[in-house]
């Protein structure tokens, strides 16, 4: 009997915690960003769900990938276009990357392509802040909080409006306006812009063009964010700048990791929280385990160029195919289009792979990507050097960093040739040196006091609790740029330096004038009388 009591107090105890946590649970509200920003978000949200918070998500009718959830309330709101709209445009996106060079153009070439979704995506944000019936539902509920994506600033402004305290929760924003957001320094000299693919040791060269870039890109983002400037200033009904938006945010939950990121200066209110979607591997199904062990000592290869890119152009795929046929390894290679004819036995087409168990697998010789910040962290986490073909974005600054680190190899994905591919695969599997460099990377990634998922949630929290962070927030903010680089304080010492000067220089030569008289006068001859 005694032995059975034991056991009912914890049982008991458990029960009555995780009432306690859901009564003393906050509300959060979420307007997350679609594609592959969300999968790592999600995950955040269904621990803090699982921890007793309320969550509500609002999403548009028309989604890529922000799919309903048992965990949290979904909200919907119409938007000006359809599913299948949706769907080729996203598609186009991954297609056109096969056209165009992935250079520093790519940076204006990205703009324009993207400047017709910037409009549908504002016009939709448009749909949502008119939206009387929902956006009363928000205002009525009192959240805690607000999470956000601000890749594209309709949460920041959803924030503003309804006077929420928010954690922005990203990879990153063009032209580095998190970091000018935050006021946090980006010296030109070794923190390279992004889509400049350079390291953080530049050259002289390298550093003209990091600062041509610097001075360029803030004309740039401000024509892509200028139709949310213009909506955030309608709603508010003030003059309202894009900069002024980002840099209300309470904490700043950053997919970063220095193992992977370069060196540099952040703010106290910045949080490192890279490789958050790196999750224990979990067991492989039937299908992938008959396929990893059928492939022997050699081991396997994992191929994807993300969720973006369902098919490429033919003969770009039947060099790929002819490439992967000159390694023993198998090869998994996540594609939905239409099969190249010289297919090699050695490769697997799926439409679908467990991506991290595949990774996490002792078998895995290999990672071919396109660069994306989730896939590397996932190579860096299971420790697999890396082929590495950027198609757009941030993903040739993601690609330099890799192989500045010697985890891995990058190819253009325009101008390589099937010899290319296989040199450079061959290479990351059989020369040791890339093994063993992705194996310190991931020793380091993985030595942490903290997982960043807990982190994550700890600040979201805090935020929650204490209805934001103001003392994080550098007195920077209510500087003017004037005050900020301290033009008038040196002004005031340069004023009193050259007055002091000026003073010193007139009492100088009042002396010698004084002087010089004196002593004219004292040899000035007397007349002699004349009698």
């Amino acid at each position: 009997m005694v032995f059975v009591w034991r056991y009912q107090i914890p049982k008991g105890l458990v029960l009555f915690l995780s009432f306690w946590s859901l009564a003393e649970g906050g509300k959060l509200l979420v307007v997350p960003q679609d594609g592959s920003h969300w999968l790592s978000m999600r995950v955040v949200l269904e621990k803090l769900w699982e921890r007793g918070h309320e969550i509500v998500a609002v999403i548009p009718e028309a989604t890529l990938l922000l799919n309903s959830s048992q965990s949290f309330t979904i909200k919907t709101y119409s938007v000006p276009y359809t599913q299948e709209f949706l769907d080729e445009s996203y598609n186009s996106i991954g297609e056109n990357s096969f056209g165009n060079s992935p250079t520093l153009e790519n940076f204006v070439f990205l703009l324009i392509n993207m400047s017709e979704l910037t409009n549908i995506f504002s016009s939709a944000c448009r749909h949502l802040l008119y939206n009387k019936e929902l956006m009363k539902y928000l205002n009525d509920t009192k959240f805690d909080a607000i999470m956000t994506d601000p890749v594209l600033p309709c949460g920041p402004i959803v924030a503003e409006n309804l006077s929420l305290p928010s954690v922005y929760f990203m990879r990153g924003l063009p032209c580095t306006l998190d970091y000018q957001a935050a006021q946090c320094p980006s010296p030109f000299s070794y923190v390279p812009k992004t889509f400049t693919s350079s390291a953080d040791h530049m050259t002289f060269t390298e550093r003209v063009k990091n600062l041509l870039v610097g001075i360029s890109e803030d004309l740039l983002c401000y024509l892509f964010y200028l139709k949310y400037e213009n909506l955030a200033s309608e709603v508010l009904q003030r003059e309202v700048t894009v900069l002024e938006l980002f840099s209300k945010a309470s904490i700043w939950l950053m997919r970063y990791d220095f193992v992977f990121e370069y060196p540099r200066p952040i703010m106290p209110n910045m949080v490192y929280v890279g490789g958050i979607n790196c999750a224990q591997r979990k067991s492989l199904s039937k299908e992938f385990e008959a396929i990893v062990n059928a492939s022997g000592e050699h081991g396997i290869v994992v191929f994807s160029l993300g969720s973006m890119v369902s098919e490429i152009p033919m003969k770009k795929a039947e060099e790929i195919a002819d490439a992967l046929g000159s390694v023993p390894q198998t090869v998994l290679w996540r594609y939905t289009g239409k099969a190249p004819h010289n297919l090699p036995k050695n490769v697997k087409l799926v439409k679908w792979l467990p991506q991290n168990d595949l990774l996490a697998h002792p078998k895995t010789r290999a990672f071919i990507t396109h660069g994306g910040s989730h896939g590397i962290y996932e190579g860096i986490c299971n420790a697999v050097p890396m082929v590495l073909m950027p198609l757009f974005g941030d993903q040739m600054d993601n690609a330099k960093r890799v192989e500045s680190r010697g985890a891995g190899l990058t190819l253009n994905i325009l101008e390589m040739t099937s010899q290319d591919i296989s040199t450079a695969l061959k290479a990351v599997i059989n020369d040791k040196k890339y093994k063993e460099n992705i194996k310190r990377l991931s020793e380091l990634h993985l030595d942490r006091p903290i997982h960043p998922l807990d982190l994550a949630v700890h600040w979201v929290e805090f935020v929650m609790k204490h209805k934001g962070a103001p003392h994080l927030r550098p007195a920077a903010h209510d500087l003017n740029w004037i005050q900020y680089h301290s033009l008038d304080v040196i002004a005031f010492l340069l004023a009193v330096v050259l007055l002091s000067l000026f003073i010193s220089l007139k009492c100088c030569l009042f002396c010698c004038r004084r002087c010089c008289s004196k002593k004219g006068r004292a040899r000035k001859p007397t007349k002699a009388k004349s009698h």
